[in-house]
């Protein structure tokens, strides 16, 4: 019997903690659906003015109707979207009435699309959330000098690019100029706590038969 103490110990310790840790992934993917319904129900609220001075901790995913031109000038960043061809995501400065000057996410234009006329200058009301995409990490090249193109959305560096504030709205529609709008949802937002819930209850169980089978083993060569 005292060969089997540890092992026994080894099982019951190994088996408490993937529990816990399942059960954290429970609660945690409980609090991350809460999380997203806020932001889903906050995305679909009726747009209001542009605050005066955004910010993001604040106004992330705030909607928002300006009303301005856009002034012609656009960043492209490479994109793709499923079952259409290779394009970018176009992103361009926006002039509102009140002479401010903003970033705009208009959303995908194919490749074929990129060199047809984009009308400035025209007024519009525009509509759409505010954001701040964190897509840029160390990993990410410069934008591309030959081509232009850039390669994640980084709103401070694309607001230095087009002299603009560093503010972004992605515009929700409709779609314009061979635009087509890519409206924020959730999602785009990673939710993976329920499978890491199996993943660590599953583990749990292997590792309670590995225990069986080990005391199995240890009984069989006394007998």
């Amino acid at each position: 019997m005292r060969r089997m103490i540890f092992p026994i110990l080894l099982g019951l310790v190994g088996c408490t903690i993937l529990i816990a840790l399942g059960v954290w992934q429970v609660q945690r993917l409980a609090w991350k659906e809460a999380v997203l319904a806020r932001i889903e129900a906050r995305i679909h609220d009726a747009p209001v003015a542009l605050p005066a001075v955004p910010d993001e901790a604040r106004d992330k995913y705030l909607p928002v109707r300006v009303t301005g031109v856009f002034t012609g000038q656009e960043i492209f960043m490479l994109q793709g979207m499923k079952d259409t061809s290779p394009g970018v995501e176009v992103i361009a400065a926006f002039e509102t009435t009140d002479h401010r000057r903003i970033l705009v996410d208009r959303g995908f234009l194919p490749d074929q699309a990129r060199g047809s006329p984009r009308p400035a200058g025209v007024p519009v009301v525009l509509t759409g959330n505010l954001h701040w995409p964190h897509e840029a990490d160390s990993y990410t090249p410069p934008p591309d000098a030959r081509s232009g193109l850039w390669f994640a959305r980084d709103v401070t560096a694309m607001a230095r690019a087009l002299n603009t504030e560093p503010t972004m709205i992605v515009a929700n529609g409709p779609a314009v100029d061979g635009i087509a709008p890519m409206p924020i949802d959730t999602s785009s937002i990673p939710n993976n706590h329920r499978n890491y819930a199996i993943t660590w209850f599953s583990l749990a169980a292997v590792w309670a038969g590995m225990t069986l089978f080990l005391l199995w083993r240890i009984r069989q060569r006394r007998v």
